[in-house]
């Protein structure tokens, strides 16, 4: 038997010795990288004028969290939405700006609950071949588009995957291209993304979106499971501001700030 004393001077050489390694490993994860979807504005796209870049309202959330922990979270481009996920999963980009929780992804990533935003998920159809639509089961029996490694919510994906024809291609301009083109019947993506590109793209004439959404899911900021600065104390931190931020207007006043921003910067573009 080990006396009481001796038991807490063992417990207080232990503290020291770990001490300086937990102190460097925080040191060493003052600098984080985040990525996300690159089309998916207001809530993400890239600067135009530093390409390599991500701006929008999850990166301007995402660098206001950094600054409230004394963090400094870089946005970068990861490429195409596929690509930027497998580069979390593989822990070369700490943190998905951005991500819906499913099950799978439960898997590879930590996320970080409460989520910052939701976003719905709507069906995009061309305006000259509007089909009858009230439920998911109305889209049987049509081709439908989406992205790769998209989601939209746990539920959706389960009834797609047995009941639903979805093909899916690298981006969402690809998918709106396929659907003018009468490829595909239909294309699930997020309502406000969606309204962005097709404008941007001089598409938005051509397309309606049926009611209702088929999900509306929350984002939430993920680390990824091989990042070696996902920590019980990070993961912990982060949670605690974001749940301060989301009881608050931060969250909304950004994504309207970001959606005149897009809009200013197209205006801009086309001149």
């Amino acid at each position: 038997m080990v006396a009481r004393g001796s038991g807490r001077s063992l417990l207080l050489l232990l503290g020291l010795f770990l001490l300086p390694q937990l102190s460097a490993a925080d040191e060493g994860c003052r600098q984080l990288t985040a990525t996300g979807n690159p089309e998916y504005p207001p809530y993400l796209w890239r600067d135009p004028r530093n390409p390599q870049q991500l701006v929008g309202a999850n990166a301007d959330l995402l660098k206001h969290l950094g600054e409230a922990l004394g963090l400094q979270i870089q946005i970068i481009y990861g490429g195409p939405w596929s690509r930027a996920q497998e580069e979390v999963r593989n822990g070369r980009i700490d943190l998905l700006a951005g991500y819906f929780l499913t099950q799978a992804r439960q898997q590879e990533v930590d996320f970080v609950k409460p989520p910052f935003l939701r976003t719905p998920s709507v069906v995009w159809v061309r305006q000259d071949a509007a089909f009858a639509y009230r439920s998911w089961a109305d889209l049987q029996g049509h081709i439908g588009g989406t992205l790769v490694s998209n989601s939209h919510g746990q539920q959706f994906d389960d009834y797609a995957a047995a009941n639903l024809k979805l093909e899916a291609v690298p981006s969402a301009r690809q998918a709106f291209e396929k659907l003018l083109h009468k490829r595909n019947d239909y294309v699930i993506f997020e309502h406000y993304p969606g309204l962005a590109l097709t404008r941007t793209l001089g598409m938005d004439k051509q397309l309606k979106v049926l009611e209702p959404p088929v999900s509306s899911e929350g984002l939430y900021l993920a680390l990824s499971q091989e990042s070696p600065c996902n920590q019980p104390a990070l993961r912990e931190q982060l949670a605690q501001k974001m749940k301060e931020i989301v009881s608050g207007p931060l969250p909304g006043q950004l994504l309207e700030k970001n959606l005149e921003r897009w809009k200013q910067e197209q205006v801009r573009l086309q001149h």
